[in-house]
C-alpha cells in the first residue's frame, strides 16, 4: 500500500480555506494580517483563527500558520504577544523563515511545531541538519530541485526526524526564494517581508530575442509526476496560491485530491488535467522537477493562459477563438463560483457554544459540568466549599496573600474568572448556577485550577501555557569600537591586494566547483591569508565538493551564505561568519547562531535602515559586519536568463553551462531602468542593480556596533564606475573609516553613480 502523502492547500482568506476543506485538503496553510509572506492576500484575523481550526479539525484537516517573514527588532514585543496567544490554540504548526523566530519558538514555545519556509531555500543535506538542530519538524524544499535531489534530501530529513514538502502546483519564482531583492531594491517592497510586487512579471523593453516579459516563467505543475514524487518519499505536496480566490483553490485542490485517490485506490493516474487549465494559469511546466531546465519553461505573457489553451485544443489560438474561449470560461467560472459558494456557505468558523452548570453546597467539592456540541465532562474542585458562616479564623484557606485570597461564588465572578474560555474554539453561551448554594467561597487559586482543567479538556488534552515576558537581552558593554575593513575578490589577478592592505580578504567560491575543488584547495593553501566566502546555493555534488574543500583546507575562518556549510563548519570546529544573504535583521537571530552553532559573527542585512539597525543588540564576544559598498544582487536563478534576452545556442542548461558559460547582458524596464544579467564561470545566473550600493554615512550614523565594514571589489558590470584602481580604493575606504572627511568625499567622487536607497527606505 502506498504511503499517504499530505495534500497541503493555500488559504488566503476564509472562503478559500473553506473551499480547500470541501475540495479534500489534508492541511491548509494560512496567514494572519501580520508576520506572513503574503501581505497581498486578504489573510485572516486572530479572532477568526480558533473557529478556522475547529472547522478544519472537524473535517480531518490540519492548519499551519505562516509566520514566514524576517522580523525587525521593534516587532519582537508584538511577536511575543502573538506567540503567547498562539501557544494556547490547537494550531498544528507554524511556518517560519526568520532565525530569531526559530530561536524564540524552540526556547520559549516548544509546544508549537516548526516548519521551515520555502524562503530558506533549502537544497542541501547540511541545511536539513541545520534546521533539525533548530527543532524544525518539517522543511519545504527549494522549487528548483529535481526528483533525484528531492529523494536524497528526503532520506536525510527522515534520518533526522524531519518531514519534507514540495510545491507541486502554482507560480514559479525566477529566483531562488529568500535571496531575491528585486522588489525590495526597486520598490521598497521586500519579498522577505511578504510584500513582493513581482517585478519579474513586469514588461520590459523588447529584447533582442523579441521578448517583452523576459523573466516570466510558466506555472509549476507536477500533476502527472505523482508516482515519481511518491517514490522520493516526500511527505507533503503543496499547492501555491494564497492570493488566489476560492474557486481557484477549490478547482486545483479537488483535481489533486482526485489524482491522489486514483493513485491510492487504483495505482494509476488521471491523464486529463483539463480542469487545471480552466482556472488561472500561465501554462504549465514540470521541468525543474524533471531536472530538465530548458527554454520552454518561459512564457512571454504573465496573464491568464486559460483562454489561449482552450482555443488551441479547439482548433487554433485565433483572436476569434480566444474570445469565444473567454466567454465559455467565464460561464464555467461563474458556475464553479456559484456551486462552491453554495457549499462553503454551509460551513461556519463561528466558535462553538458552551453550557456550563455550576453546583455544590458547603462541605462538598464544587462541581462544574461543561457541555459542548460534541461531548460533556465534569470538573471537581480539590477542596470543599465553605460558606460565610465559617469563622475566618478557622478557615483553612484564609487569605495569606492575593494568590490565596478567597472568592465568593456568584454569576459575575464566575463569568469573569472563566472568560479565558471565550478565547478558545468555544464561547460561554449559558452559565447556570441554580444548584449552587448561595454565599459559598473557594480560594482564587482553586478557581484558576478549575479553569485550567476545563481549558485542558477543550484544547485537546493540551496544558495551558502561561504567557512569557519579552526576553531581556544582556546589555553590551559601552565600549568604543574601531572598525576594520574587509573586502571580497573572486579573481586571482586581485591577489596582490593581500600584500597591499591589512584588510581581511575574502575570496568567493562558486556555486559549482565539483570539478575544480583541487584547484581551489591549492589556491587557499598557497594564500593562507585568504578567507573562503561560500555562496548561498550549493546543490548536490557541489555541496559535497564544498565539504571536501573544508576538510582539506581546514581554514581558521570562513564566511558562508549557506546554512549547510555553517552546520559543517560548526561540526568541524571552524570559526564562521554568517554572510549578508542569510537575512539577519534582529538580535535573536544572532543568539540563535551563537548559541546553537558557535557562530563567530554575522553580517546584518542591507535591507535595514538606520533606525532599524540601531535596535540590534550584540554580545561582547560576537562581531557584527555590514557591507558599505557592493554591486546589488537582485536575484539568483537556476534557469538560463539569456534564453529570452540575447538567445542561446542551447535550449537547456547542463553542468557545462554552469561551469563554463561566461556572459553578460541587460534588460530595461519601461521606466528606462536597467537590470544587468551576469553569468560567470561556475556560478548561476544573477541579475544586478543598475548602480552599486554605497553607504558612507553608516560609519558615523551607527557607531560602536560593527566590528568590520565590508566592500565588494569583484568585477561585476553595472553602470557604476570606479575611477581609481582597487588598491587606492581600499586605501580610501580605510581612511574613511578612520574619520578622514577628505577620503569620504573622494570615494563619492570616484565611485559614481551609486545608491543607498535600501538604507533610506528600510523594510
Amino acid at each position: 500500500m502506498q504511503k499517504k502523502i499530505e495534500l497541503l492547500a493555500p488559504g488566503g482568506d476564509i472562503d478559500s480555506i473553506k473551499a480547500a476543506i470541501i475540495a479534500g485538503a489534508d492541511a491548509i496553510y494560512c496567514g494572519l494580517d501580520r508576520f506572513n509572506a503574503r501581505n497581498r492576500a486578504e489573510n485572516i484575523t486572530f479572532a477568526d483563527l480558533n473557529g478556522i481550526i475547529r472547522l478544519a479539525h472537524s473535517n480531518d484537516c490540519k492548519v499551519f500558520l505562516t509566520l514566514n517573514i524576517i522580523i525587525v527588532e521593534s516587532e519582537i514585543p508584538a511577536l511575543i504577544g502573538l506567540l503567547n496567544r498562539l501557544i494556547n490554540t490547537r494550531i498544528d504548526g507554524v511556518i517560519v523563515q526568520d532565525l530569531g523566530m526559530f530561536y524564540l519558538l524552540s526556547k520559549y514555545f516548544p509546544g508549537l511545531e516548526i516548519h521551515a519556509s520555502t524562503q530558506l531555500t533549502t537544497h542541501n543535506e547540511g541545511q536539513i541538519k541545520f534546521l533539525s538542530r533548530l527543532t524544525a519538524t518539517r522543511v519545504n524544499l527549494s522549487r528548483e530541485l529535481s526528483l533525484d535531489e528531492i529523494k536524497a534530501l528526503t532520506l536525510t530529513a527522515h534520518q533526522h526526524r524531519v518531514l519534507t514538502e514540495v510545491f507541486v502546483h502554482g507560480s514559479y519564482c525566477i529566483s531562488f526564494s529568500g535571496i531575491c531583492y528585486l522588489s525590495s531594491v526597486h520598490g521598497g517592497n521586500s519579498g522577505n517581508r511578504g510584500r513582493c510586487s513581482q517585478p519579474c512579471r513586469d514588461q520590459y523593453l523588447t529584447t533582442a530575442e523579441g521578448k517583452d516579459f523576459p523573466l516570466n516563467l510558466k506555472d509549476n505543475s507536477a500533476y502527472f509526476d505523482l508516482r515519481e514524487l511518491a517514490g522520493t518519499g516526500v511527505d507533503s505536496i503543496k499547492i501555491e496560491g494564497r492570493i488566489k480566490k476560492f474557486h481557484y483553490v477549490y478547482t486545483v485542490v479537488n483535481s489533486w485530491y482526485k489524482q491522489l485517490q486514483n493513485f491510492y485506490r487504483h495505482d494509476k493516474l488521471n491523464n486529463d488535467n483539463s480542469d487545471l487549465h480552466k482556472v488561472f494559469n500561465r501554462d504549465f511546466s514540470n521541468s525543474f522537477l524533471q531536472g530538465d531546465i530548458n527554454k520552454s519553461m518561459f512564457i512571454d505573457n504573465p496573464r491568464d493562459h486559460s483562454a489561449t489553451h482552450h482555443a488551441e485544443i479547439n482548433g487554433a489560438a485565433t483572436a476569434e477563438n480566444i474570445e469565444q474561449a473567454k466567454r465559455e470560461l467565464y460561464d464555467l467560472k461563474t458556475e464553479i463560483i456559484t456551486t462552491v459558494r453554495s457549499r462553503i456557505s454551509q460551513l461556519s468558523i463561528a466558535q462553538a457554544p458552551l453550557t456550563i452548570t455550576v453546583s455544590g453546597q458547603a462541605g462538598t467539592p464544587l462541581k462544574v459540568s461543561v457541555k459542548t456540541p460534541e461531548t460533556s465532562f465534569v470538573v471537581l474542585s480539590d477542596i470543599n466549599l465553605v460558606n460565610t458562616a465559617a469563622s475566618p479564623g478557622s478557615n483553612s484557606f484564609a487569605p495569606k496573600n492575593k494568590k490565596n485570597s478567597v472568592e465568593c461564588l456568584n454569576y459575575e465572578m464566575l463569568l469573569t474568572r472563566l472568560k479565558a474560555l471565550n478565547e478558545t474554539e468555544y464561547f460561554i453561551r449559558h452559565l447556570e448556577l441554580e444548584n449552587l448554594q448561595p454565599d459559598l467561597f473557594l480560594p482564587f487559586q482553586e478557581i484558576t485550577a478549575i479553569k485550567k482543567r476545563i481549558l485542558f479538556s477543550l484544547n485537546g488534552a493540551k496544558e495551558t501555557v502561561e504567557p512569557i515576558a519579552l526576553p531581556r537581552l544582556k546589555k553590551v558593554r559601552n565600549v568604543r569600537i574601531k572598525p576594520a575593513l574587509s573586502l571580497l575578490i573572486s579573481s586571482q589577478k586581485d591577489l596582490h591586494l593581500c600584500h597591499e592592505t591589512k584588510a581581511d580578504i575574502y575570496f568567493q567560491l562558486p556555486n559549482s566547483f565539483k570539478n575544480e575543488c583541487s584547484g581551489f584547495v591549492e589556491l587557499f593553501r598557497k594564500n593562507n591569508e585568504l578567507i573562503p566566502w561560500f555562496p548561498s546555493v550549493l546543490i548536490g555534488e557541489n555541496y559535497r565538493a564544498a565539504l571536501e574543500f573544508l576538510h582539506q583546507v581546514q581554514p581558521k575562518l570562513i564566511v558562508t551564505n549557506n546554512t549547510g556549510i555553517a552546520y559543517e563548519a560548526w561540526q568541524q570546529g571552524i570559526s564562521w561568519i554568517a554572510g549578508p544573504y542569510l537575512n539577519i535583521v534582529n538580535s535573536f537571530s544572532l543568539l540563535c547562531l551563537k548559541e546553537n552553532f558557535n557562530c563567530y559573527g554575522a553580517f546584518i542585512s542591507n535591507e535595514l535602515k538606520k533606525f532599524q539597525l540601531k535596535g540590534i543588540k550584540r554580545s561582547d564576544d560576537f562581531k557584527l559586519y555590514y557591507s558599505i559598498y557592493h554591486p546589488i544582487v537582485l536575484l539568483t536563478s537556476r534557469q538560463c536568463l539569456f534564453h529570452q534576452v540575447t538567445g542561446c545556442e542551447k535550449n537547456k542548461i547542463d553542468d557545462r553551462c554552469i561551469q563554463r558559460c561566461e556572459k553578460h547582458s541587460s534588460i530595461t524596464n519601461l521606466k528606462n531602468g536597467s537590470l544587468f544579467i551576469e553569468k560567470t564561470k561556475g556560478n548561476y545566473h544573477s541579475i544586478y542593480n543598475e548602480t552599486n550600493f554605497l553607504n558612507t554615512d553608516i560609519v558615523t550614523d551607527v557607531p560602536d556596533l560593527f566590528a568590520s565594514f565590508f566592500i565588494d571589489l569583484r568585477d561585476i558590470k553595472t553602470d557604476t564606475k570606479i575611477a581609481i584602481d582597487k588598491a587606492k580604493t581600499v586605501k580610501l575606504f580605510i581612511n574613511h573609516l578612520a574619520g578622514n572627511s577628505g577620503a569620504t568625499e573622494e570615494l563619492k567622487q570616484n565611485i559614481h553613480p551609486s545608491t543607498d536607497s535600501q538604507y533610506i527606505k528600510g523594510i
